[in-house]
């Protein structure tokens, strides 16, 4: 039990940092165990349940001893694109377990997860914190027996035993596949003291009113003015105020961020003390989802160089007025952390349930004080407008939507990987730079964004006013069954959902069981009329962002691509719908009058 106290100690006991304090206790004890939960109660001063019910919400959090080696296989529709099946089917054969279990011997436990920001390099896997990608069965066999023989994932990933704080180390597991650079992002080092020497000349409502000018919008998909939000924020009379680095990254399809945290690392940083300067916060956090946990400590360092410099800490830049620190939270596996308020519950050592807005997090965000929340690419454009000025920024783009962006395309294409792009560009020749094969049907912004056609909007603009893209962008071919992809994006939102609200707690699971139901031969006109009313209801009534766009998959693929939808309708026979299997449901019945004569006669 000594080891229990010194983590309470670390953290000075205090309930709001429990995130931190249940990965301590995960990676000292492999789970969470209940016989520390009495002692964990008494010093945070919460219930047991209290700290079940928060850790039971994050898949990454695990309540029973787990395997020696758990392998989570990322289980997205770009897998399986490009082989997951044989990969699944050979994990299963070489570990001699079967995906939800573990082995007779516990050596190997197997679980799918959702996108772990690695799309342009699936299949993929997670062991720890190391990640395997590009596989195949003949690696996965190898990678297995290397196991069985003692190696430890850490070897098999870093043979050569590179330090984990370097970008060595990073790039032995993962490549970045930049692929298209533009005027803004991978330009090289910056002269960062200089920056902060310019930054400090100015007075923050000062930068404040060129970040606003620059026109930059919030690069996480809402597209709200970063000027406005920092303006709101530092406009506030609490004297506490935070910055918030949304690098939870779980859009399915996304991996922009991952990207930039590798080769960008101190314009995120700049771009997050530019901020705190400007709205006058004292402290900053980057929250980073946990399938990043290999960059934890390549990040850590960079933080670290920054303190070295004076750039963090007390009296930056010799202004005594000006102290600002920034720490890194890991999240635990909740695609609806995401959402700006799910993730200031997080922070506070909270189940990821969204808040109801307003209040906004810029008046009461984060303990209750004024917080401005950004996305990583946000900060990275924040850093070079300090560098080269709001008008050089505001010469790219379009009216509404200035500078450039990051693209994350992945699927049937030759080059996946990151393109930057002048908003603007068509669908077309986004297609074209990737290499597009026989593109057919284009998924913008991950499952929650748009579905559409290459034949019908082939030359919109990708542009905040017209085909607006949050970074993730999934081609498909027509060999490609779309309606199994949607079934998949379905699934995805009905296992991702917070379960706070119903018109999303429920409503996702009744659009999955149409969009099931159409998959096979099962559907009538009347289903599919059903779905458009419903799915307007749930995007209408949701509490958050997760069920305001959660139909999205099936309105809008009914919208772009109807004649897959209308191929599969039968005709309906009657007053019942064609679904309906009477005689099954009259088995059914039976079945439950004979169940409760039975129990009548035992009692």
């Amino acid at each position: 039990m000594k080891k229990i106290h010194e983590i309470l100690a670390h953290h000075n006991s205090d309930r709001t940092r429990l995130m931190d304090i249940l990965w301590d206790i995960q990676h000292q004890w492999g789970y969470i165990p209940d016989e520390l939960l009495p002692e964990m109660a008494a010093k945070l001063g919460l219930t047991e349940l209290d700290i079940k019910e928060t850790y039971s919400f994050y898949h990454f959090f695990l309540g029973q001893p787990p395997a020696k080696h758990q392998i989570y296989l990322s289980d997205t529709v770009i897998a399986k694109l490009h082989g997951y099946q044989a990969v699944y089917d050979a994990l299963e054969q070489e570990t001699g377990c079967v995906f939800g279990k573990k082995d007779a011997t516990e050596t190997f436990g197997l679980e799918t997860t959702p996108c772990i920001g690695l799309s342009d390099q699936e299949p993929a896997m997670l062991i720890g914190k190391e990640v395997f990608t590009q596989l195949t069965p003949e690696k996965v066999s190898r990678i297995i027996r290397r196991l069985k023989n003692g190696e430890s994932p850490a070897h098999i990933a870093n043979p050569e035993g590179l330090a984990s704080d370097t970008l060595a180390y990073v790039h032995t597991m993962v490549d970045s596949n930049i692929r298209d650079r533009g005027a803004l992002f991978f330009q090289g080092e910056k002269d960062f003291k200089t920056l902060l020497d310019q930054l400090l000349a100015s007075r923050p409502e000062v930068v404040i009113k060129t970040v606003s000018e620059s026109g930059l919008r919030g690069r996480g998909g809402a597209g709200f003015s970063t000027g406005l939000k920092w303006r709101l924020c530092s406009d506030n009379d609490e004297k506490t105020r935070f910055v918030i680095c949304n690098a939870d990254e779980g859009e399915p399809g996304t991996f922009k961020d991952r990207v930039l945290l590798t080769e960008s690392p101190k314009e995120v940083i700049f771009g997050m003390i530019t901020a705190g300067y400007a709205i006058g916060a004292q402290e900053g956090i980057i929250y980073m989802r946990s399938e990043y946990f290999y960059l934890k400590d390549y990040l850590e360092k960079q933080l670290a160089d920054f303190r070295a410099l004076g750039m963090l800490g007390k009296s930056i830049g010799g202004k005594p007025e000006f102290n600002f620190d920034i720490r890194i939270q890991m999240g635990a596996g909740a695609y609806i952390c995401g959402d700006e308020t799910a993730l200031i519950e997080s922070l506070e050592g909270k189940r990821g349930t969204p808040r109801v807005k307003p209040p906004y997090p810029v008046n009461i965000g984060y303990l209750g004080k004024p917080t401005s929340i950004n996305n990583v690419e946000t900060f990275v454009a924040v850093t070079s407008i300090m560098e080269k000025g709001a008008k050089w920024f505001k010469s790219m783009g379009t009216e509404e939507s200035a500078g450039t962006r990051l693209l994350c395309i992945s699927g049937d294409c030759d080059a996946p990987g990151i393109y930057e792009i002048e908003w603007g560009i068509t669908l077309n020749e986004v297609l074209k730079k990737a290499g597009a094969k026989d593109p057919w049907a284009v998924q913008v912004s991950g499952p929650s964004g748009d579905c559409v056609s290459v034949e019908k909007d082939g030359n919109r603009a990708i542009a905040l006013e017209d085909l607006s893209c949050n970074g993730s962008f999934m081609i498909f071919n027509r060999s490609r069954d779309l309606l199994a992809i949607v079934q998949h994006f379905m699934q995805f939102f009905v296992n991702e959902s917070c379960g706070i609200c119903v018109p999303c707690r429920s409503g996702n699971v009744d659009l999955l069981k149409k969009i099931t139901r159409v998959i096979d031969g099962k559907a009538c006109q009347k289903d599919l009329d059903e779905v458009v009313v419903w799915g307007k209801l749930v995007r209408k009534t949701s509490r958050c962002g997760l069920g305001g766009t959660s139909p999205k998959p099936i309105l809008t693929t009914m919208e772009k691509f109807p004649e897959v939808y209308q191929v599969k309708l039968v005709q309906q026979d009657g007053p019942l719908l064609p679904s309906f299997d009477l005689k099954e449901s009259r088995r059914g019945y039976q079945d439950a009058i004979s169940a409760l004569n039975d129990r009548r006669i035992e009692s």
